[in-house]
């Protein structure tokens, strides 16, 4: 693949590079770069993971190193009970890789960190404390507000987030950190601060943050907005039977952003139609190879709300029978993980 089609898998359907030109430097000068993601092992895991499951894909195909950090320490750092770290360690190693299944990604060069596997060395705590005397109380909290949940009474543990974020791009040794757009502060709190301790700044890769099933951040936190990777098939059917959809509406609308940058991300890369089924009385069936055709179709209100939300539950429903095969086992670890 040449160095125009990795650069056109890697920024496609992202929010912002910084910068476009470092990218292309990167691919021009490196045969083989390297990228992480950062996920902190809080809450479960829901069907928006699937954002960044297909980018860090991309990432694979344009024939980068892919690391995946299970940040446990980051986890307690945001609130996480120190208790049960290991337990949601072991929930999101056992389903994640299960999810670059259910879009058939090639994971030869995907590899899972756990956090704390690097972060408890001496090297590393000597930049923590190296870094913190660089930076001020304000920078960490204003590049952690849209990631940590500080609270009206904020604890020291979430100003020390950003920096350890920060430097796990050094210690992890990646060209590239990824990240969705709520990450963007703390992204350039380590462009910006990673000199202070020795190490060069990055490129930070971003995708937009799609919204609920309610009109706002798919969170784990809140059930009404989001479908859990266990739920079962008659579960997604009603919640997205509920999802806030107005006719003809496009803006902070949940379905079709998960329709886009999912659904029709994988039907494009396996060159298949997104199905609308219908009776004949009201257009018949349709089928979609882009999905600028669904958005255009909605938006003129020839595409009912509830068409779109049934053809979406059934293909959601459908990408995720890789997980269900292993239900028994993923349910059992949960429980334990998420008793409270």
């Amino acid at each position: 693949m040449d160095i125009d089609k990795r650069f056109e898998l890697v920024v496609r359907n992202t929010e912002e590079v910084i910068t476009k030109e470092e990218l292309k430097k990167l691919l021009q000068e490196k045969k083989k770069p390297s990228v992480y993601l950062g996920t902190a092992i809080t809450g479960r895991p829901h069907i928006g993971y699937f954002v960044w499951v297909l980018k860090l894909s991309d990432f694979l195909k344009a024939g980068f190193k892919v690391k995946l950090l299970l940040a446990d320490i980051h986890g307690a750092l945001d609130g996480t009970p120190w208790d049960v770290l290991e337990k949601r360690y072991e929930y999101y190693k056992s389903i994640i890789p299960l999810m670059f299944e259910c879009i058939g990604a090639d994971v030869g060069d995907f590899e899972i960190v756990k956090g704390s596997s690097f972060q408890m060395k001496e090297k590393y705590f000597y930049d923590i404390l190296k870094m913190s005397t660089a930076v001020t109380i304000n920078d960490c909290k204003r590049s952690a507000s849209e990631v940590v949940k500080f609270g009206d009474n904020p604890k020291l543990s979430g100003l020390i987030y950003p920096i350890m974020q920060a430097l796990d791009e050094e210690h992890l040794a990646v060209d590239i950190q990824y990240g969705g757009l709520d990450q963007r502060k703390i992204l350039m709190f380590a462009r910006e601060n990673l000199h202070h301790v020795g190490y060069k700044p990055r490129i930070e890769v971003m995708t937009p943050i799609i919204p609920g099933l309610v009109g706002k951040k798919m969170s784990s936190s809140d059930l009404k907005t989001k479908i859990d990777l266990l739920d079962d098939e008659e579960t997604i059917i009603k919640k997205i039977k509920g999802a806030e959809c107005a006719e003809g509406v496009i803006e902070e609308n949940g379905v079709l952003a998960f329709t886009k940058y999912v659904i029709m991300v994988v039907k494009g890369d396996h060159g298949e139609p997104f199905l609308v089924e219908r009776p004949e009385k009201f257009g018949g069936n349709v089928k979609y190879m882009k999905y600028e055709d669904i958005e255009k179709d909605f938006a003129a209100k020839k595409l009912h709300p509830l068409d779109l939300k049934t053809a979406l539950a059934r293909e959601i429903n459908n990408l995720l029978k890789p997980i269900r095969t292993k239900q028994k086992h993923l349910e059992k670890i949960a429980a334990s993980a998420y008793s409270s």
